[in-house]
């Protein structure tokens, strides 16, 4: 699957500069074991299994629209992922190239403008005040009314954001890739709270965008393997919860990333990290519920029953959401890079390097369906019957649950 690896012995740069990432490609090759330094060793590289052929396939999505927004500037070594926003039938793209694009919820394009910037991090959009917000190579930030494409201001921060932003009460909430926490005015983009985080010498390319943990709370992750209530409307910190815990005698052994964005759900909350810890808690008690080891960069999905997971060597696996007890655990699609899994109706969809969407049976694990995209796939949203990916080369899909 990869072919690279790194030394600790090779890593002493990181003790002259403040962070160091490390792409996924590289990371997923070191997630066995980092060994093999300067002895001719080669670190085992995994195939992607064969998709075997569904016996009786079911009909659970239909296509509503794809366009292609282009990936000029991508790097395949660059593992950043842009996201569709869409929030109430209205519909914004982006290219990492910086071309942005709105569409009506029938997928017939309203405008277009260049932002004169690669892309890193968007595209939220929120309804209430028709806003979408991106950010730059260079760290700013930009809205721009997402009905009619006209920009309304733009604000330069510490470093690049690489996620979406968390647009509420007034807010915009963005995870700069400095450690830095900030809070921006919806209405005019000026600076209102700033909340500073640890920043490890080394870590994954990448970070976990800002969730609401209640209505006035955000929950933001970062690469220290750690989690941050923080107020929305001030940045107060509220409290913070270690979720990774790295080990190893080396500073890339003990990376301990939160890279998935984490899920808050009828007062549970649940969170995964690339150390190996998935952490259950019960919100209203503050008590852990239960510690699972598994790996994922990937923000995991989560239903009635059971919290889902796709690990680092591309297994799926459903867990009992109360006891963290494994129902059910797949490996059919073994080493195909997975996206992180979603609930679309009542199945599981799960996105691989070839842009096919899988979808499972909750119920016991097996793959009843499946759509097709182009570019391998790195993330899936849901917006009510809607599921949505953009591909690694900017083929952006949406299907909605077949009636």
């Amino acid at each position: 699957m990869m072919t690279q690896s790194i030394c600790p012995s090779k890593m002493s740069k990181a003790n002259t500069i403040k962070k160091t990432v490390v792409s996924v490609a590289v990371l997923v090759a070191m997630s066995a074991a980092v060994v093999g330094c300067d002895r001719g060793i080669k670190p085992v590289v995994n195939d992607p299994v064969d998709l075997v052929q569904i016996a009786d396939p079911v009909s659970v999505l239909q296509p509503v629209f794809s366009t292609d927004v282009g990936n000029k500037s991508a790097s395949k070594k660059d593992p950043l992922a842009l996201q569709v926003g869409y929030a109430d039938g209205q519909i914004v793209t982006a290219s990492r190239s910086g071309d942005l694009a709105g569409y009506d919820n029938t997928g017939e394009r309203l405008w277009a403008v260049d932002v004169d910037d690669q892309i890193t991090g968007g595209v939220t959009v929120d309804a209430l005040s028709q806003t979408a917000i991106v950010s730059t190579r260079e760290g700013l930030v930009l809205a721009f009314d997402s009905l009619t494409g006209e920009k309304r201001w733009q604000q330069q921060l510490s470093s690049s954001v690489l996620t979406p932003a968390l647009v509420h009460n007034n807010r915009v909430v963005l995870s700069a890739n400095d450690g830095f926490l900030h809070g921006l005015s919806l209405q005019t983009g000026q600076s209102v709270w700033q909340f500073a985080t640890q920043v490890p010498a080394i870590s994954v390319r990448g970070s976990a965008a800002p969730t609401l943990l209640d209505d006035t709370t955000a929950l933001l992750a970062t690469a220290d393997g750690r989690l941050h209530a923080v107020t929305t409307d001030s940045g107060l910190p509220q409290w913070s919860r270690r979720v990774g815990v790295g080990a190893g005698s080396s500073e890339v052994e003990r990376m301990s990333d939160v890279d998935g964005t984490p899920v808050v759900d009828q007062n549970q909350m649940f969170a995964i990290s690339y150390s190996g810890q998935m952490l259950g808690i019960d919100l209203a008690t503050r008590q852990v519920m239960f510690v699972n080891d598994i790996a994922s960069l990937k923000a995991l999905a989560v239903n009635g029953q059971q919290v889902i997971a796709t690990s680092l060597d591309g297994n799926v696996v459903a867990y009992d959401r109360n006891s963290g007890e494994t129902l059910w655990e797949s490996d059919d699609l073994a080493y195909r890079h997975l996206t992180n899994p979603v609930m679309i109706g009542n199945y599981i969809a799960v996105g691989d390097l070839d842009g096919v969407v899988h979808l499972f049976d909750p119920v016991n694990g097996n793959i009843v369906s499946r759509v097709e995209s182009k570019g391998a796939l790195t993330n899936l949203q849901v917006q009510g019957n809607r599921l949505m990916s953009q591909s690694a080369s900017g083929q952006v899909s949406i299907w909605q649950l077949a009636r």
